[in-house]
Formats: C-alpha cells, structure tokens, sequence
C-alpha cells in the first residue's frame, strides 16, 4: 500500500513555488512539498532566512533554490 501511494501523492519531477518561504507556515510548506519530492523555490524578503530554509531543505536530501523579493 505505501508503494501505491508514494506514486499517488509524488511531486517528483514538479516545482512548487513558495511564497513567504522563509519561515512559519511558508518554510513548513517548503520542508513538506521537498519531502514530497518537489523541487523547491522560495520567495520571501529576508534573504538570510531564506538561504537558511534553502540550506535546511537540502541537508533533509531536498532541492531548493530562492528569490528575494516584495
């Protein structure tokens, strides 16, 4: 059953955009759509928080990439 519904639910292969990426609920939402296999991009404004999200997401095995932006 667990093989049949890593398929069903998958982001493998798909980029999810984040915004408000680099904390709370945005950084959470970026941790759980890269566990899913997405590859990630965050936006936010603080540019420092966001390379630490970036870097958290690849130390768990993930991809991520960020802008910053308003």
């Amino acid at each position: 059953m667990t093989d049949y519904l890593d398929r069903l639910f998958s982001l493998a292969g798909r980029v999810a955009v984040v915004t408000g990426g680099s904390s709370g609920i945005g950084r959470a939402m970026g941790m759980a759509l890269a566990g899913a296999g997405a590859r990630v991009v965050l936006i936010a404004r603080g540019a420092d928080a966001l390379a630490d999200t970036a870097a958290s997401i690849r130390a768990a095995g993930g991809e991520a990439g960020w802008v910053s932006a308003d």
